[in-house]
């Protein structure tokens, strides 16, 4: 069943990209023009260029953004926090092991490196820490290494190999992502024969309420550390950019039917309080 949701949420992904519908309605446009319908020819390319206009124009993407990424609080780290923490749980969606890695022998780090980079920072101030790093890939058709596998070659790379840490490698989304991690949590805890700690989770400051009402509906016990924020206290109203539009909406259509489905099918909690 997970793997048909899974299925079900890429062909939704590609449904979802706003982009996507300003082509299709440039392609009706053609097929209309081909039939002689002038009339719907001319609608159609007026509700595309007025569709592109309003994805390309920076602040409507960035007010629904910054709504997004505001949902969860800032998290301030600090000694007493850091002290009563058990580890550090970074989710995947940054790394490229697959085939780059494979042709190139290197690993790619996409737009939400900060996932990785805070990951590094914490890990090497405090080497006490122990992670877990979650996710095999997102990609319907996967090939090459996974994203946890690519991700302990990074910290060997940067002299952080030998970092007590665990490597979730089975997950291909934010519930699964859980589901796994928790297992491994909970044998921590065991083996230590201590009440579980919560851990940290790192993750993108948009897909941060989503995480954290999987999390809660799975019975993981998480303290957010948002990171990769794209909006700040400012909209940029004289702006126009219909890729960096494209991709905000994407994200933000994205992260609204993710909460959307996950409460539908039981997966996530519909608040965090």
């Amino acid at each position: 069943m997970d793997s048909i949701f899974f299925v079900l949420s890429k062909v939704v992904h590609i449904l979802i990209e706003p982009l996507n519908w300003v082509l299709i309605f440039i392609v009706f446009a053609l097929l209309f023009l081909l039939l002689r319908k002038d009339r719907l020819v001319w609608r159609t390319l007026c509700i595309a260029l007025g569709l592109g206009l309003f994805i390309g124009y920076m602040p409507s993407s960035q007010f629904a953004m910054r709504i997004l990424e505001d949902a969860v609080p800032q998290t301030r780290l600090t000694p007493d926090l850091l002290g009563q923490v058990g580890g550090v749980l970074i989710l995947g969606g940054a790394i490229e092991g697959g085939p780059i890695n494979r042709d190139r022998g290197e690993v790619s780090i996409y737009s939400s490196a900060e996932r990785v980079t805070k990951a590094f920072e914490l890990l090497r101030q405090h080497p006490e820490l122990p992670f877990i790093f979650s996710g095999y890939s997102g990609r319907l058709m996967p090939q090459g290494l996974s994203e946890a596998d690519a991700f302990k070659q990074l910290l060997q790379e940067q002299g952080l190999g030998d970092h007590p840490g665990f490597y979730e490698n089975q997950s291909r989304n934010t519930y699964e992502n859980m589901v796994f991690s928790k297992k491994i949590m909970d044998g921590l805890a065991e083996t230590e024969g201590a009440p579980a700690k919560p851990w940290l989770l790192i993750t993108s400051a948009r897909h941060m309420l989503r995480a954290l009402q999987v999390a809660k509906k799975q019975g993981v016990a998480v303290v957010p550390l948002a990171v990769d924020y794209q909006t700040g206290h400012y909209y940029s109203w004289h702006r126009f950019d219909l890729v960096e539009g494209g991709k905000q909406w994407n994200w933000i259509f994205h992260e609204a039917v993710g909460i959307a489905s996950y409460w539908l099918t039981g997966k996530g909690a519909f608040s965090v309080e």
